[in-house]
């Protein structure tokens, strides 16, 4: 098979998993209201600055990843 076209398999497999992930960012309850996570609410502004939820994400897909590239050698 083509370089490439493992490189497009692969790409279109990260796009379905992060529209899925979208989608359901809603129905999980606890992401976007950890502690550390920053909100900025005026009058016709608001900012929103996920920090804790950001620390957590990095720390699960770095255990995913070490798991996965244990597994490949």
């Amino acid at each position: 098979m083509n370089p490439l076209g493992k490189i497009l398999i692969l790409v279109g497999g990260v796009f379905v998993i992060a529209g899925v992930v979208l989608l359901l960012f809603d129905k999980i309850p606890f992401l976007g209201k950890l502690p550390g996570d920053i909100v900025v609410r005026k009058k016709n502004f608001r900012l929103y600055f996920p920090i804790g939820t950001s620390i957590l994400l990095s720390i699960i897909l770095t255990v995913i990843l070490f798991f996965v590239t244990q597994i490949r050698k």
